[in-house]
């Protein structure tokens, strides 16, 4: 591996070799977050680690990202900036409908734009947080998420955990790891909430209104640390990104876990 600006250099061929030592294979199905900045430099950029993807998994298996619309959401519910009211009204009349082909996908990356862009892409169609997915379960994988409690058990992260799909963090840690929502649903550890989202029907825009709950990946690194210290995920390094992939069912459950132990409950029934 060569280095260059003090950066390591990554080629498609360095990605596949590692992803196939520590354990990802034809046929897979596995669930991806990756940040291409983690590598270092990679020859290619984001459609190498894409083709390389593909090409450990084949059609066979089948590749599952998150494709979230983090601004079609509930203005009121928005941090990190939150909105003052006055405008809450100006940006629920104003946001464009959730379009798969057209809607932006806020802070998911190159990768995941990448990723998007190509063939025989399957998306399902949340108007907030949506998935996409390609290989032999796509369908399977995105034809049915409830608009209501959308990461809930109508939802792509449920499906992942029947099949027993994996989980691959590149560069990310385990607060990014969407599936991981399906804990807070199954222990109801959160406050229900009054989302709402621009859809398209019958030819008109309109604002949707959806219940939801308050969801919260921060614990998520905490169940992630419990799950190293009983080695039940495969680590490497690539380039300069530190690479982890695991069990998806066994994450939920350790998560489920986790939040039965550690929530207080009594606050929201």
């Amino acid at each position: 591996m060569y280095t260059t600006l003090n950066k390591k250099v990554v080629t498609k061929k360095d990605i596949v070799k590692a992803l196939s030592r520590m354990g990802l294979k034809r046929g897979m199905i596995v669930e991806v977050h990756a940040s291409l900045s983690s590598f270092g430099y990679v020859v290619g950029g984001a459609q190498a680690v894409v083709d390389a993807l593909m090409e450990v998994i084949t059609l066979e298996g089948t590749i599952l990202m998150p494709y979230q619309m983090v601004e079609n959401s509930e203005p009121s519910l928005w941090v990190n900036p939150e909105v003052s009211p006055e405008i809450y009204r100006l940006v629920r009349e104003n946001m464009p409908a959730y379009n798969f082909l057209g809607s932006d996908s806020m802070g998911m990356g190159k990768i995941n734009d990448n990723f998007r862009k190509r063939s025989n892409i399957v998306f399902s169609n949340h108007p907030q947080v949506s998935y996409m997915a390609w290989g032999q379960y796509a369908k399977a994988l995105c034809n049915r998420q409830s608009l209501h409690f959308p990461l809930a058990q109508e939802s792509p992260a449920a499906r992942l955990y029947e099949l027993k799909g994996c989980v691959l963090l590149m560069g990310c840690d385990y607060d990014k790891c969407t599936c991981m929502h399906l804990a807070e649903y199954r222990t109801e550890c959160r406050p229900i909430v009054i989302s709402g989202s621009k859809i398209e029907s019958e030819g008109h825009e309109i604002w949707k209104k959806y219940l939801d709950l308050d969801i919260d990946s921060g614990i998520f690194n905490e169940v992630g640390k419990l799950m190293e210290n009983k080695r039940m995920v495969a680590i490497n390094q690539i380039g300069e990104s530190k690479v982890r992939l695991f069990r998806a069912d066994l994450a939920i459950d350790e998560a489920t876990n986790y939040l039965e132990k550690h929530l207080p409950y009594d606050l929201y029934r």
